[in-house]
């Protein structure tokens, strides 16, 4: 080798060991200034709720901002793609609800290209596992549920319901529902689970497969009523409101989660700084008492046990989505 190609190739060398050192320190310091938490759905929704006292936790932690970001649309797979498509530095994080396994299936089933695929985001941490909760206005005729499918059965398709969009968690578990009774509802969704909540607080639509957090308070004020949830158990909040299973739906269970999601090809060190102040932000009475107030209370899953978790649930999930089918 000739002596300017040996002194280019020392330098390349030199050059990439600097490079290494400089992404070693970057890491080292992370977070070193703000870090966005994207939540795929507009304000009010479970995934929401859950992001605002995250974020807030990290940011006494880091003292550095940690922003929530609402980019709803699309049932979540706007915000959820914008995440998948991000720099992998751990300065873009994603709070995803049990939908995110879903919606690229969905748009397979309808022809579509993924807006993103699950292998685009590397699972950090699950913060809450919810069961979801059927509710309709504390006016409506409705006060058991057997009241509800009885009416549904005379009247098909002509109570409504809304959801967070096509395939979403709130459309999946209600799909799960009307199956099982053999009852036939219109389906109406929004673009979230707020907007959704909002229609039937409003009156727009007649009932809804709610996360218990944003649903809580409002069965608490006397403004809507709870008649049954797809939990194995009843959740706190929900104490004498009976569970699908124990009215005799076997197959009804579902549950509403939410978890940190990073681009994959994350650092593996930026990973693992982000469960750490993650299990460490869970601990944080502030949190604790803002979820617990919600309703959501914390579910802490990191590293092999929620990828293990989340691969078990996404399996779960595309096969009702694969129930559901083409939707027009």
């Amino acid at each position: 080798m000739k002596r300017r190609d040996i002194l280019a190739a020392a330098g390349r060398g030199q050059a990439g060991l600097a490079l290494n050192g400089r992404m070693a320190a970057a890491q080292a310091d992370y977070p070193s200034r703000a870090v966005q938490m994207v939540v795929a759905f507009p304000p009010g929704g479970q995934a929401d709720t859950v992001a605002r006292p995250v974020s807030s936790a990290l940011e006494r932690m880091w003292r550095q901002p940690v922003p929530v970001v609402n980019r709803g649309g699309a049932g979540g797979s706007i915000g959820s793609a914008s995440v998948a498509r991000a720099q992998p530095d751990g300065y873009t994080l994603l709070m995803a609800l049990s939908s995110l396994a879903m919606l690229p299936e969905a748009d397979r089933i309808n022809g579509r290209p993924p807006a993103y695929t699950v292998d685009q985001l590397a699972p950090i941490a699950l913060i809450t596992a919810d069961p979801t909760v059927l509710v309709v206005k504390a006016d409506a005729p409705w006060r058991t549920l057997e009241d509800l499918v009885a009416d549904a059965k005379r009247q098909p398709g002509a109570i409504t319901y809304s959801s967070a969009g096509n395939y979403s968690t709130l459309h999946v578990a209600m799909a799960m529902f009307t199956g099982a009774a053999d009852i036939d509802m219109l389906h109406v969704p929004y673009a979230g689970g707020g907007p959704a909540l909002t229609a039937l607080l409003s009156g727009t639509v007649q009932a809804l497969s709610s996360g218990p957090g944003p649903a809580l308070s409002h069965v608490r004020e006397g403004k809507l009523r709870a008649l049954a949830q797809w939990g194995a158990s009843r959740a706190p909040g929900f104490e004498d409101v009976p569970t699908f299973k124990e009215k005799g739906y076997q197959d009804v269970e579902f549950y509403i989660w939410a978890g940190v999601f990073a681009p994959a090809g994350t650092p593996a060190p930026v990973q693992q700084k982000l469960r750490d102040s993650l299990r460490q932000a869970v601990q944080d009475e502030q949190l604790k008492t803002a979820l617990a107030a919600a309703g959501s209370p914390i579910d802490f899953r990191e590293g092999e046990a929620f990828e293990r978790f989340f691969r078990e649930d996404s399996a779960r999930l595309v096969r009702a989505v694969q129930r559901i089918g083409k939707v027009d």
